[in-house]
C-alpha cells in the first residue's frame, strides 16, 4: 500500500471514530438489541414453522431442502432461511432478515441452471419488506410460494 492511500485510510477512520464519538451509543445500543431480540423471536416463532412446513414438503418430493437460523448471533442480523436444490438445478435461498430501517426483509438468491442456456447468478432481489409486528403466516406463506415458483421456473 503506497503511502498516499494509507493516508487516505487514515483519514476516514479517524473521521468515523470522530463521528462514532459524538453519537449516544448506550441508547442507540439498548434499541437496537431490543429490536433485535424481538426481530429474532418473531422470526423464530413466525417464520421457522412456516419454512420448515415447506421444508417437509420439498424433501417429500424428493428435493434437497434445509431451514437455518441465525438469531442470536452479535456480528450480525437476525435471520433465517430457507435452501433450496430442485433435483436438477442448483441450490438457491430465501432469506427473512432484520432490516433496522425497514423490519423485517424477505430476500431470494434465485440461481438458473446453466444447462438451460442462462449462467448461474449471485444476484438476490427483494421479495418484500414488512414491519417487525406485523408478521404473518400468509405473509411468509405467499413469499415462500413466490420463490419456490421462481426456483422450479429457472430450473
Amino acid at each position: 500500500m503506497t503511502d498516499e492511500f494509507k493516508a487516505k485510510l487514515q483519514a476516514l477512520l479517524q473521521a468515523y471514530a470522530a463521528q462514532a464519538a459524538k453519537q449516544e451509543p448506550a441508547d442507540r445500543t439498548t434499541r437496537d438489541h431490543a429490536d433485535r431480540r424481538m426481530c429474532g423471536e418473531r422470526l423464530h416463532s413466525m417464520v421457522r414453522p412456516v419454512l420448515e412446513a415447506f421444508l417437509a414438503e420439498l424433501k417429500s418430493a424428493g428435493h434437497e431442502a434445509a431451514v437455518r437460523e441465525h438469531i442470536e448471533r452479535d456480528d450480525a442480523y437476525p435471520s433465517v432461511a430457507l435452501s433450496f436444490t430442485p433435483r436438477s438445478g442448483l441450490a438457491s435461498a430465501l432469506i427473512f432478515r432484520y432490516d433496522p430501517r425497514h423490519g423485517i426483509v424477505a430476500q431470494r438468491e434465485v440461481k438458473h441452471a446453466p444447462w438451460k442456456g442462462r449462467p448461474p447468478t449471485g444476484a438476490g432481489d427483494r421479495l418484500g419488506t414488512i414491519g417487525i409486528a406485523a408478521v404473518s403466516e400468509a405473509w411468509v406463506e405467499t413469499k415462500s410460494l413466490s420463490f419456490i415458483e421462481a426456483v422450479l421456473k429457472a430450473n
